[in-house]
């Protein structure tokens, strides 16, 4: 393996960030040239107003959302203005939620979830005896690529009147969103820029107004060139057509015969684009440091606290066995992930396992 010249590198950690794409890039450029601040009344700000509002109506289209969109810094700052100003009683959340999530609502009731990460369904069912509940849940968890039921646990939160908040950082720009009252988006996991975001909320009734822009529910001048640059990487359509993810599978077998563990077998609802897989006889940050020398970026988990080398949580709540969850890393592609990169990784991988 270390024979082999590194000319250029291997990025398979779109989870935590993707690259900016090149239309949403152009899109910004034209943003820099629209300087005013959009809530000035002058001619300079009424531009601007108009640029603003124009990308919010491309990004609905772009989702296919018939809510009320409200644009933020990002998933952590809509994760926390929907937990704080939503009009609702107990904040639920389940155990393999989102950093930001959970240190947005650190007294939140907990739901646990099963060994293939799904929630537990009567775990759900008692929590939300109370008065117009808020439950936020994942679309698809950051670190094992497993997707929630959605339209399962929005049936039980309609029924108990509550209100049902998903994180679809890993999903939005990907695959289709799925229905309920406030969702979370982040532009710089599908090629928009870093320090944009939004809150979809099916109604601003939802919410406590708090002043300032975005209808008086956000504080702070709108990232115009940020906008209608998420707006242009929503707007084109995703990597479906690659063979990359193919190639990933293609380990699996190999894999498996070596003594590692494909975490995706024991998922519910894996998406094909992010997987865990633990290789046998190597940590996880041995992994990394390895993939790396060899040119290859991957994770150990979520980009937000993978630096810490302790245990994933999220992990431990599926009740993975720790020599396993020790050695789990993530590889996740993205908008320009090429096959031959991929199977590049493959090679990598069984050279260190056999190693």
């Amino acid at each position: 393996m270390w024979g082999y010249p590194i000319t250029e590198r291997i990025y398979l950690d779109h989870a935590a960030t993707s690259p900016l794409r090149p239309e949403a890039k152009a899109a910004m450029e034209e943003g820099f040239r629209i300087w005013a601040n959009p809530s000035s009344p002058h001619a300079e700000g009424r531009k601007a107003k108009a640029a603003l509002e124009d990308a919010r109506e491309r990004v609905k289209r772009a989702l296919s959302w018939d809510g009320e969109v409200i644009f933020t810094s990002g998933a952590s700052e809509a994760a926390a203005l929907a937990l704080h100003q939503a009009d609702a009683g107990a904040r639920i959340v389940s155990a393999v939620e989102h950093d930001c999530i959970l240190q947005a609502v650190p007294d939140a009731e907990r739901l646990p979830v099963q060994e293939c990460g799904q929630l537990d369904w009567e775990a759900l069912a008692d929590a939300i005896q109370t008065e117009r509940p808020l439950v936020a849940v994942q679309h698809a968890n950051s670190e094992t690529g497993n997707q929630q039921l959605i339209p399962e646990v929005y049936r039980i939160v309609q029924e108990a009147e509550g209100l049902l908040l998903v994180d679809c950082a890993q999903t939005a720009g990907k695959i289709n969103l799925p229905e309920c009252d406030m969702a979370i988006i982040s532009a710089h996991k599908f090629g928009g820029p870093i320090g944009v975001g939004a809150l979809l909320v099916r109604d601003f009734s939802m919410l406590k107004p708090t002043g300032g822009h975005e209808r008086g529910y956000r504080r702070g001048t709108e990232n115009l060139p940020g906008i209608l640059g998420m707006a242009a990487a929503l707007e084109i359509d995703p990597y479906w057509f690659s063979s990359a993810p193919s190639a990933l599978y293609e380990l699996e077998s190999p894999c498996k015969e070596l003594g590692g563990t494909w975490l995706e077998e024991r998922l519910s609802d894996p998406l094909w684009y992010l997987q865990a897989i633990a290789m046998p006889n190597m940590s996880a940050s041995a992994q990394v440091m390895r993939f790396d020398m060899a040119g290859i970026a991957v994770s150990q988990g979520s980009a937000c606290s993978s630096g810490t080398m302790k245990t994933s949580r999220v992990l431990d709540a599926m009740q993975v066995p720790p020599e396993i969850a020790a050695n789990t890393i993530r590889v996740s592609l993205g908008w320009n992930t090429t096959r031959t990169e991929v199977e590049r990784f493959c090679e990598v991988w069984l050279e260190l396992a056999k190693s």
